[in-house]
């Protein structure tokens, strides 16, 4: 296990590699807060896109797929798809000095400073580790000190991928909008008080 150094993606990747752990095998087909795909399709997702971010810092390989057009379910173990992914972000992301201006990131602007850039993979890896938690019966890792470090890459990002990464906002209701989670969460387009559908 890699440290980038910065504590935020430190902690949003141990929250996805949380909510991964113990996943049962027959669960990664349950469905999602991410309509379009199953908890198996958000884990490729969110592992392509730490692939992605690595890439955009070091030039080195990305994802084998597109992470927006994941493939169904984890093959083999789920670590073996999600350790590689994380480490490649945290030694990348560990090679940028704070303040740093002009950090390259896969979507756009494409170019945002050091700390918006950690914010943003900080921000994919957190948030689907909510997803698959929920999906998949786990606790959710994604705790209010963790949400509030994420809101100002949150703010600074979503409206431009509206629609793409992110989905309209949602109105949060009286209490998830005092609690950081539900009020980040809602901001992404996500309904805080998502539960699985009935079989």
């Amino acid at each position: 296990m890699t440290a980038s150094t910065w504590d935020l993606l430190d902690h949003a990747h141990d929250a996805l590699r949380t909510a991964v752990d113990g996943v049962p095998a027959d669960a990664w087909s349950r469905p999602t807060p991410c309509d379009r795909w199953n908890a198996g399709q958000v884990l490729r997702h969110a592992a392509g896109d730490q692939l992605a971010y690595a890439a955009r810092l070091t030039g080195g390989p990305g994802p084998a797929e597109d992470p927006f057009a994941p493939s169904a379910g984890p093959a083999g173990a789920p670590a073996e798809l999600l350790e590689p992914a994380l480490d490649a972000a945290a030694a990348a992301f560990a090679a940028v000095a704070p303040g740093t201006t002009e950090v390259a990131v896969p979507l756009p602007p494409f170019t945002v400073t050091a700390e918006t850039a950690v914010g943003a993979a900080a921000l994919d890896a957190a948030v689907h580790a909510w997803d698959i938690a929920v999906a998949t019966g786990r606790p959710s890792p994604l705790t209010p000190a963790l949400a509030a470090g994420l809101r100002p890459a949150a703010e600074a990002l979503a409206e431009p991928l509206r629609g793409f990464a992110y989905a309209p906002a949602v109105e949060p209701g009286p209490d998830a909008a005092a609690d950081p989670v539900g009020s980040l969460l809602a901001f992404l387009g996500r309904r805080p008080d998502w539960t699985p559908p009935e079989a």
